[in-house]
């Protein structure tokens, strides 16, 4: 391209040393690239190749008419002079199915299976697991082709050697900036048995490892109080160091995650970072997908959304990239795979969409001076400096009250011991050089916690690793404004004990711990805190009210202000001031009846990290959470 999208720092100039010098990852200007110089593509539907194998699945996509209206629109392409007339490429054949017109990929995908594997490759990538509406007996194994599949299907089978086919459902979305369509596939796997390995192949006639398809295996939740383990953190990023805030860590914490062999991982928001990326979105989640991939094609990657999973032009709140990739548990609302709940034991998850109710406005963002140009094939218009994607209070309080009934059944039921609580952006967090906490979590969702017991909440945003103290209640007023000193109030939550002894297990019954698990792969890690200059004591940033976006200094740029507020950070308890990477392994015991039940958290961090990737995971600390069986 003649002109490259660029994506940079406050002051920087160069995408490089960005994360060297980065207080906050996201406050970023981005200039956008010229409109001619983009690819543009035919943002029609395709036909598909046999109807009752490739159905088109849109539930999981945002509803409003706009967005329906846009999916069926018809634009018109231009010629682009690299194309050589061969289909060699998925961006090739789009462009000729444009320049062609729609009898041309018509043809292309209505013949027969051996006619469309000649042109077309429909070969599996991407493949991840995640769990169904019930872990003991439903997954489902989603990936990506590059062009369309023909006929995509899941062949499934256990060690004793009985197998059956499970045809997939295909998604796809035109991409709102650079017009690229993208093709994702969905097999939900249902009637499995509790406790069970499974193996599975992925293909299609039109794979080109069709001789030797995708083959892996997992294992379904046990049924019934059992031992297992979890892992977790949040921003991964990828391995390609040519997009913004990705890193080689990325494939390290992939491989992370095998080590230490969990029946699932929770994967805590801002997945890939493609927003900070407008013009390539798809191509960072193709790289996202096939780093993953390494882990979860074994086991399922639950994931929530984060701010950087918001993409302009992408669906009404800007998550059509992430919903189309992902089939996640129902949620009875109009806002599927925005949160959801399953249960695997005698532990309850819940994962939640935080950017629903935080102040801080950190999602997709122009600050100019250039306009961000999207493709003319995609028909919309410039996005002007100065243009933020928020989305505050975007559920009308439905995801609060879901939550609530999910936390009312929870507290009936005596086959649930713990609560574990799953979202992005974080209610307690003192890093200094990254975000902090946010009072729109603490107002929503924190007195819910309370009342209905959470026993754990995990979160990343920023990049570190923090723990409070179990937190109950909250003082007021015992924050200050960041600029003038006045008295604010950011309801400071408040310990139930400080004097914790090493080693001694932690009662949940008693508070809610927070875990800032956001040491995932990036390319910006956040591990410097908050201090009071004159006390010494931990100090955090809080969000207050909106940091709307104001004029920066070079003329026609805008920047995104840090948090409005500060507070004692009295209930931190530990933070890692050794790296900004890591992973956190949970392993569950129900117990016996009438006894405790416990899950122990062990912290494994990759010192040296910040300067050089490292594989190298070393433990830092184990903490043993504690409560009665219910049952």
């Amino acid at each position: 391209m003649a002109c490259m999208t660029r994506v940079i720092p406050t002051s920087l100039h160069s995408r490089n040393n960005a994360a060297d010098s980065l207080d906050d990852p996201d406050r970023f200007f981005v200039f956008a690239v010229n409109a001619s110089d983009l690819p543009t593509y035919e943002a029609q539907r395709l036909p598909h190749h046999g109807e009752a194998f490739c159905r088109i699945d849109r539930d999981d996509h945002d509803h409003d008419e706009k967005d329906r209206e846009h999916h069926s629109r018809h634009p018109m392409t231009t010629h682009d002079s690299h194309d050589s007339g061969r289909v060699s490429s998925r961006r090739g054949f789009l462009k000729l199915a444009g320049a062609s017109g729609l009898a041309t990929a018509a043809n292309a995908l209505s013949g027969t299976a051996s006619a469309a594997a000649a042109t077309l490759d429909g070969t599996p990538e991407q493949i991840h697991l995640t769990w169904g509406e019930d872990p003991a007996h439903e997954v489902v194994v989603s990936w990506a082709t590059l062009l369309p599949a023909v006929k995509p299907r899941v062949r499934l089978s256990t060690h004793e050697g009985h197998s059956r086919l499970v045809h997939a459902v295909q998604r796809t979305y035109t991409d709102g900036l650079n017009g690229e369509i993208v093709f994702t596939y969905h097999a939900r796997l249902d009637g499995l048995h509790p406790d069970t390995t499974y193996h599975y192949e992925v293909t299609a006639d039109n794979d080109s490892n069709a001789s030797q398809p995708f083959t892996a295996s997992f294992r379904t939740a046990p049924r019934g109080r059992c031992k297992f383990r979890f892992t977790s953190y949040g921003d991964l990023a990828t391995p390609n160091t040519g997009w913004v805030l990705s890193s080689p860590q990325s494939r390290f914490a992939v491989q992370a995650v095998e080590r230490f062999q969990p029946l699932f991982h929770l994967l805590n928001g801002d997945l890939c970072y493609a927003n900070l990326n407008p013009t390539h979105q798809p191509e960072v989640w193709r790289d996202f997908g096939n780093n993953a991939q390494v882990s979860a094609a074994n086991r399922p990657w639950m994931p929530c959304p984060g701010n950087h999973e918001i993409e302009f032009n992408n669906g009404s709140q800007g998550f059509e990239s992430y919903l189309t990739r992902y089939t996640l548990p129902d949620n009875g609302t109009h806002f599927r795979g925005r949160w959801y709940s399953f249960r695997v034991s005698s532990v309850l998850f819940i994962s939640l969409d935080a950017d629903d109710v935080v102040y801080q406005d950190a999602a997709a963002f122009v600050a100019g001076p250039s306009p961000l140009v999207p493709a003319a094939s995609t028909g919309h218009p410039a996005i002007e400096p100065g243009t933020s994607f928020y989305v505050r209070g975007y559920s009308g309080g439905q995801q609060t009250r879901w939550l609530e009934k999910t936390l009312r059944e929870a507290k009936r039921d005596d086959d649930i011991d713990w609560i574990v609580v799953q979202m992005h952006q974080d209610a307690l967090s003192s890093s200094k050089t990254g975000n902090g906490s946010d009072k729109g979590i603490r107002e929503a969702w924190l007195p819910l916690f309370d009342r209905y017991g959470v026993d754990l909440v995990l979160c990343g945003h920023d990049h570190d690793y923090e723990r409070s103290h179990p937190v109950r209640g909250c003082n007021h007023h015992a924050g200050r404004d960041a600029a003038t000193g006045e008295r604010v109030d950011t309801l400071q939550p408040r310990p139930v004990t400080t004097a914790q002894r090493a080693n001694d297990p932690i009662d949940t019954t008693q508070g809610t711990i927070h875990l800032i698990l956001g040491g995932g792969g990036t390319s910006a890690p956040l591990d410097v805190y908050g201090t009071d200059a004159g006390t010494g004591n931990p100090q955090a940033q809080v969000f207050t009210k909106r940091n709307r976006p104001v004029p920066g200094t070079t003329a026609g740029t805008f920047v995104r202000p840090v948090a409005d507020a500060v507070e004692d950070a009295i209930w931190s308890a530990q933070r890692d001031t050794g790296t900004g990477y890591g992973i956190a392994v949970f392993d569950h015991d129900p117990g016996e009846r009438g006894g405790k039940t416990s899950i122990t958290m062990s912290y494994y961090h990759a010192p040296g990290a910040d300067k050089t990737p490292t594989a190298d995971y070393e433990l830092f600390e184990t903490i043993v959470l504690e409560k009665p069986c219910r049952r």
